[in-house]
């Protein structure tokens, strides 16, 4: 089965966006993953309301939000309103994680929850059932071009067992490299965020990596 290939909207030109995003799509992009920051949930910001906005106007494919925010569920409508397919949210960030889960849901869209390296599977179980999407976190949450922590491979094996009960499909975010992708696709993970890793900064054409990304 082909994986799922989201490029990280955070790393694009922005002063190019809809450029990138019309030759990202012809690249054969399957989600445009946006990172949002506040500044407090995470010690950066980056991507608002409007950037999803833009990047909607310029794409049929999905979009799906990385929610990096403080009680996120007083501004989920911001985000499914600005065309957002699919909504990550973190179990730390938001005290009502069900609640959330389900009302994502409620309003048509696809609900994802973020797993950070430091968070126990076992301890989100009960909200699995809710969650379209998984987005592993292999790197702190924050930055780009941060490295690979191998300690979370041992994760990935856990709620590779757990999707077989959920039926839930695991997204990679972090440090996604040829090699990173190439061992995981193995293992039986569904997608990848793609960033400075893999995509973009790149000397070749989106096209050509997004094929040989394909072929891992």
């Amino acid at each position: 089965m082909a994986k799922l290939l989201c490029p990280s909207m955070m790393c694009a030109d922005f002063g190019n966006l809809k450029k990138e995003v019309t030759e990202l799509d012809l690249a054969g992009a399957d989600s445009f993953h946006c990172d949002v920051m506040d500044g407090s949930f995470v010690p950066n910001i980056a991507m608002g309301v409007m950037d999803i906005e833009a990047v909607r106007q310029h794409t049929n494919k999905m979009v799906d939000c990385h929610l990096m925010i403080e009680n996120p569920s007083s501004k989920i409508d911001w985000f499914i309103n600005a065309g957002a397919d699919l909504i990550y949210i973190h179990p730390e960030s938001e005290r009502y994680v069900s609640k959330t889960l389900a009302y994502i849901k409620s309003r048509g869209k696809l609900a994802g929850l973020a797993i950070n390296p430091d968070t126990n599977p076992l301890v989100v179980s009960e909200v699995l059932g809710l969650c379209d999407y998984l987005l592993v976190m292999t790197v702190n949450p924050g930055f780009a071009g941060q490295a690979f922590l191998p300690t979370v491979k041992e994760k990935i094996k856990v709620l590779l067992d757990m999707k077989e009960n959920y039926h839930y499909k695991i997204i990679i975010d972090g440090a996604c490299s040829p090699q990173i992708i190439a061992e995981l696709s193995k293992m039986g993970c569904d997608g990848f965020v793609l960033g400075t890793s893999a995509l973009f900064g790149q000397k070749k054409t989106y096209q050509d990596i997004m094929k040989e990304l394909q072929r891992l």
